[in-house]
């Protein structure tokens, strides 16, 4: 069942999932600051926390955004979390692929939990100074993590927008937006370099 497949159903369904958009404010970096990017030696994964906390089923956020992200979703009951997503249906923005996912441990990696905005970038901009808390709330919102492809998070790594964008050209925008939406939620500045990218996909 793993897998990933090319369709114009996924094109269409993702384009209405996830439509071009376009700025509702004279600038789409309103309330974001434009700073240049001075990258630190000193990042730190577990700066972040020590891993995704666990509810009383024994589950986390990884399999809380799987539920969210995921179609067409069957349950198993596993050592770790009760309520597993066993089996479930991703239409990928990042690729504008549908991917079947399996759990399993030779399977999972075909769809991962990626942080939009990278935890190694949010550091390099600004959460070094953020107390413990907040950079472990960070690493755990909801609204920061996404289910995609495995091999695109894996290329997106720490890059920003400046650097990186989805293959899948429309959803560049959207992408854009979320970026910023982050970041304007944590009162991070974004870099230059990001920054025309974003105004040149998402023009007023």
């Amino acid at each position: 069942m793993n897998g990933k497949v090319l369709s114009a159903v996924a094109a269409l369904a993702l384009l209405a999932t996830y439509p071009v958009a376009h700025a509702d404010t004279a600038d789409v970096l309103a309330g974001v600051t434009v700073a240049p990017f001075a990258h630190r030696s000193d990042y730190r994964r577990a700066a972040f926390g020590e891993g995704w906390p666990k509810d009383s089923a024994g589950c986390d956020v990884r399999d809380d955004v799987l539920d969210r992200d995921l179609t067409n979703k069957t349950y198993v009951s596993t050592s770790r979390c009760r309520d597993a997503v066993a089996t479930g249906t991703l239409v990928d923005p990042y690729t504008g692929t549908i991917i079947a996912f399996q759990h399993g441990e030779r399977t999972s990696a075909a769809v991962q939990i990626d942080h939009l905005v990278p935890l190694a970038y949010a550091w390099d901009m600004g959460a070094w100074a953020w107390p413990a808390d907040k950079r472990a709330q960070f690493y755990t919102d909801p609204t920061e993590l996404l289910a995609g492809d495995g091999e695109a998070n894996q290329a997106k790594g720490d890059s920003p927008p400046g650097r990186w964008l989805p293959p899948n050209t429309a959803y560049d925008c959207q992408y854009d937006r979320e970026f910023v939406a982050v970041l304007r939620t944590y009162q991070l500045p974004i870099d230059e370099a990001s920054a025309a990218t974003i105004r040149r996909d998402c023009p007023s």
